[in-house]
């Protein structure tokens, strides 16, 4: 499994043969401009959540590679709208695709789309390939409900939102790795923009202290599992 980190909480996921996009936008985040959507590979593209920062590249993706779309009911609903091919869930299914299982689980965060309609509400996902599992877990606070996904799944990598203010920060991410029982941790949603900015030594420190591995790749680099 490869991972590609194209800014704020933007992720390509390479399972196999099979590209997976999570939350393309790249397009509206000008320290993402060295990337270019039209050379993105996508056959899935996974949607936690209706905001503009989560869904702006979603459609011209989607319309160019004929991605699939996974996200809940009512994100799905909007796009099939648009004649875009998507496979709609709620917290607590899962579903097996060719690449692997996927979940989707609880996050507290809202949802609406950019015009100011109803998003459904927010969720992060768990993906189970054949090898290795990951769990994104989108905009979110803190939960109590990450403590069943260990119950169930063993991760490999927990993607976790830091720069504080919309979401958790660096110790409440810290907290969240000991809830999932995951201590390899990859950053994401954070200095994108001024009310997310991060000190990232300190945050590395914090996390090293705790015998954790937080990882915050450049825009464009890539890790293997």
């Amino acid at each position: 499994m490869k991972i590609t980190f194209y800014g704020h909480a933007s992720l390509g996921i390479q399972i196999g043969d099979i590209n997976v996009l999570v939350d393309p936008f790249i397009t509206g985040n000008p320290k993402a401009s060295n990337i270019d959507i039209d050379t993105l590979k996508a056959d899935y593209i996974l949607i936690t959540h209706a905001h503009q920062d989560h869904i702006l590249d979603v459609e011209t993706i989607a319309k160019r590679t004929g991605a699939v779309l996974i996200s809940n009911f009512e994100i799905i609903s909007h796009y099939e709208k648009l004649d875009l091919e998507g496979h709609p869930m709620n917290h607590g299914g899962q579903w097996d695709f060719e690449f692997g299982t996927v979940k989707y689980v609880n996050a507290i965060h809202t949802s609406s789309f950019p015009d100011g309609s109803y998003g459904g509400q927010p969720g992060g996902f768990i993906i189970e390939s054949e090898h290795k599992n990951i769990y994104i877990a989108g905009d979110t606070a803190l939960t109590y409900d990450m403590k069943l996904i260990p119950l169930q799944t063993k991760l490999d990598l927990a993607v976790l939102p830091i720069g504080d203010n919309f979401t958790m920060g660096i110790d409440d991410a810290i907290l969240a790795s000991d809830f999932v029982e995951c201590d390899k941790v990859l950053g994401y949603h954070y200095d994108t923009f001024g009310y997310i900015e991060i000190d990232h030594d300190e945050a590395k420190k914090k996390f090293f202290e705790k015998n954790k591995d937080l990882m915050l790749l450049d825009i464009g680099e890539s890790i293997e599992l």
